[in-house]
Parts: structure tokens; C-alpha cells; sequence
């Protein structure tokens, strides 16, 4: 699959994601750099090469595999074995004498009655494969919303670039200003030179906007899973498609904690691993009744007898049992193992469901709290402005200093920066909420 947009395959629905993931996960192929790249695309291509999503994906896969071991038992076995011997024909003194003899048993055998373990065994596994699905809706989810938050955090820092850049922008022409002045002996050369120290100031957050731009380009690349750094694509960044907006959503709290138990896969799997320790005290009592079986094959013998060539052949059929009448309570033992392994399972999701709550309430406090900033960093943003176009009027009318004109473009910087990361704040918050209550990216279709 490709790491481009025009040959990315759009993102699958979910479900359908659920019914691939038994087939094996490949090593993700050396692809090239896009020119651009957007945020559907991002996430489909971690949905396909993602590690943490591969690996439960192959988690899937062994508990397929624990399912069909265990659902033998519940089928006819058939099995076939031959010896062959030859010996000195000296040992055989007071029996028929043979040098050579050899044996064909060709038998098949079904399992009738054995306490209710079988068909509980193959329940739990069938039940631990469910928990795996969900193990991997989980994951996904989880990763999903590294992916989305390492992808605003790359909007976030080519935002701080921007504002960066055009504080710097407008620090150099105010120091033009002062040059000017100063070279027209109006100003004195503490003008200038304070506006040279403002220049000079403005360049180290601006390297730092930069340097955070390249971790976080770096950061995303982990989270999606995207593995090539050959030399032709080592310094190859596409463009990032996409802005940082606010836009306001509602949720409700209450249903905010309906949705999270409804809907979160984690507490869905511990539940399903909670039925699977259920059907594992049936297996551990089966041990206090007896195993039976049916069994019959066919049988080909050759010697040992006065020539080799006597064989006799013939057919057999039957029933066995096997019950440990006594085991020295070894079965009492796995009893109560069975039952303590049910009952901390279920003690496990009691807590898994209390920091479920925990997480929706935070998360819901953190979406009150990101709404808030964003709003008001709007009107500051605003104000901020204002207040320069009129300082900056003042300066050049002569009736206000240059300190209050970089007082104000100070302030300005400031509000953008705020805002910026108020709506990065916010965006984050939404996808954190939206993942608490355990719905999927909105990217990614049911």
C-alpha cells in the first residue's frame, strides 16, 4: 500500500479491519516520501503499518491457532503408527523362532463424554479470540489518536514557524525604521541599538519553532509506522496538508459515561476474558468425572511365526474410560486456581471500568478547559492587533517610544502563540474525548 494520495487506498471500515486482521502481518515495504500529505491518509497508512497494530493483529492470528488446537478434541483422531523388528534368533529360545516381525495399527478414536471440559475448552478459546478483536479495536483506537495528535502537533509547529517568522519580520522593519531615523539624526543610536537586540532576541525562538517542527515531523513518523530513511529520502518533507482550526463541538457528560461503558473495546475484552475463566472452572472440574472415548481401527501384523511372509489383518472396535477416582486433590487445586483466575479477571474489569470513568471525566474537564482558552484567544488575538496598528501609528506620528511599540508587538506574538496552541489544545481534546468513549477516528467508517 501506498504512502501517497493518489495511491492510497481510502481507509477501511473498521469491521472489515476486524475480519482481515487473522492474515498475516507482512514487513511494512520501503516507501518513498509523499509530496503531501493529509490527515485520512495519515491514518489509513498507520492502520495498515503501525507496529502496535501489527503486533495484536498477530495476537489474533496465535489465538486462531489456539482455537483450532483445542477444537480437536471435540473431533475424531486418527492415528497410524508401524514398528518393524529384527533380532537375533538365538533370544527367541522356547517361542517360535523369527528373526523379523513388523506391525501396521491404523486407529481412530472420538472423545464421547469428558465432563463438560471439551466443550468449555473450545468456549474459552472462541472467547479469547473475541478478546483479541477487541484487544486490537483498542489498539487501534489508541494508536489512532497518537497518529492524530502527533499530526496536529506537526500543524502546531509549522504554525509557531509562521508567527516566528513574521514577529521577526516586523522586529527587522522597525529596525529599518530606527536606521532610518538614526541615519536622519532623529533618534538616538539607543533606538537603534534596542531595536538591534530586539532582532537579535526574535531569532532564538524562531530555531526553537524549527527544531520542534523536525522532532515532531520525526514523532509522526513513529506513529504511523513509516520505516524508510534511505539517503534519497533522508531529507525529503512532504507537505503537510491541513490547518489547526477551532471548531466547537458539545458533548454531555452523562452520555459521555453511557457511551464508554457501552462501547469501549478494552472493557469489552476483559468481560470476554471474564467469560472465558468462567468456562475455565468447567474445565477444571471435568476432572472429577470420568473420560470416555470411542475407539476402533484396523490392524496388520507380519511374524513372528516360521516364515515371514505370515501375517494376519483384521479390525477392532471399542470403548475406553479413564477416571481418576483419587488424584490426590490435584483436581480440587486447579478448582480453586480457576476460580481465583475468574474472580481477579473480574475484579480487573471492576477497575478497568472505575478508570474508564476517571479518563472520561478528565477528559471531558480537559475539552471544557481547551474550549475556554480557545474562545478567548480569538478575542485576544484580535485585541493584540489592534493594539499594534495603533502603536505602530503613534511611533510613526512621534508620539509614542519604541518601547511601547515592542511592548505591543511582544504581546502580540504572545496572543498568536496562545492561540495556536489553544486550538491544537482543543483539537486534541475533542479526539481524546471521542477516544475515551470509545468511538473510533471519525476517519476510519463503521
Amino acid at each position: 500500500m501506498k504512502f501517497s494520495r493518489h495511491h492510497f487506498t481510502p481507509v477501511r471500515p473498521l469491521a472489515a479491519l476486524i475480519l482481515a486482521a487473522s492474515a498475516a502481518a507482512q514487513p511494512a515495504p520501503q516507501q518513498p516520501v509523499p509530496d503531501s500529505l493529509d490527515l485520512p491518509t495519515a491514518i489509513g497508512f498507520a492502520i495498515e503499518n503501525n507496529f502496535s497494530i501489527r503486533q495484536a493483529r498477530e495476537r489474533i492470528r496465535q489465538q486462531e491457532g489456539v482455537v483450532v488446537e483445542v477444537s480437536a478434541r471435540s473431533i475424531p483422531n486418527v492415528t497410524a503408527d508401524a514398528a518393524y523388528q529384527r533380532n537375533d534368533r538365538d533370544i527367541s529360545n522356547g517361542f517360535p523362532a523369527s528373526d523379523r516381525a513388523w506391525q501396521i495399527n491404523l486407529t481412530a478414536s472420538q472423545v464421547i463424554y469428558a465432563g463438560g471440559g471439551v466443550t468449555s475448552a473450545v468456549k474459552s478459546s472462541k472467547l479469547a479470540r473475541d478478546a483479541a478483536l477487541l484487544d486490537l479495536q483498542a489498539v487501534i483506537n489508541d494508536a489512532l489518536l497518537q497518529v492524530r495528535t502527533g499530526f496536529y502537533r506537526v500543524l502546531l509547529a509549522r504554525e509557531q514557524i509562521k508567527v516566528q517568522e513574521s514577529n521577526l519580520k516586523l522586529l527587522q522593519e522597525q529596525l529599518k525604521t530606527a536606521s532610518d531615523r538614526f541615519d536622519a539624526g532623529t533618534v538616538s543610536s539607543f533606538e537603534k541599538l534596542r531595536a538591534e537586540v530586539a532582532v537579535a532576541n526574535a531569532q532564538v525562538p524562531l530555531i526553537t519553532a524549527r527544531n520542534d517542527w523536525r522532532l515532531a515531523i520525526e514523532s509522526l513518523r513513529q506513529a504511523l509506522g513509516f520505516t524508510t530513511n534511505t539517503p534519497g529520502m533522508a531529507t525529503k518533507v512532504p507537505d503537510f496538508v491541513g490547518t489547526l482550526e477551532f471548531t466547537p463541538q458539545q458533548f454531555d457528560l452523562l452520555a459521555a459515561f453511557q457511551a464508554a461503558r457501552a462501547h469501549r473495546p478494552d472493557l469489552e475484552r476483559i468481560a470476554k476474558l471474564a467469560d472465558a475463566q468462567a468456562e475455565g472452572v468447567t474445565v477444571a472440574r471435568s476432572g472429577y468425572y470420568p473420560n470416555v472415548s470411542a475407539f476402533g481401527g484396523w490392524t496388520l501384523r507380519k511374524g513372528p511365526g516360521d516364515s515371514f511372509g505370515d501375517s494376519n489383518n483384521g479390525w477392532l472396535i471399542g470403548v475406553q474410560s479413564q477416571w481418576a477416582i483419587f488424584d490426590g486433590r490435584a483436581t480440587a487445586g486447579r478448582v480453586t486456581q480457576a476460580k481465583s483466575a475468574l474472580e481477579q479477571t473480574r475484579l480487573s474489569l471492576a477497575e478497568a471500568q472505575l478508570a474508564v470513568d476517571v479518563e472520561v471525566r478528565r477528559a471531558y474537564s480537559q475539552w471544557q478547559q481547551a474550549t475556554e482558552l480557545a474562545e478567548v484567544s480569538v478575542k485576544v488575538v484580535d485585541q493584540a492587533s489592534e493594539a499594534v496598528r495603533l502603536a505602530t501609528a503613534r511611533y510613526n506620528a512621534g508620539t509614542s517610544t519604541q518601547l511601547d511599540l515592542l511592548a505591543a508587538q511582544v504581546e502580540l506574538t504572545t496572543a498568536r502563540t496562545n492561540q495556536i496552541q489553544a486550538f491544537f489544545t482543543y483539537n486534541v481534546a475533542v479526539a481524546a474525548l471521542r477516544k475515551a468513549m470509545g468511538q473510533s477516528d471519525e476517519f476510519v467508517k463503521k
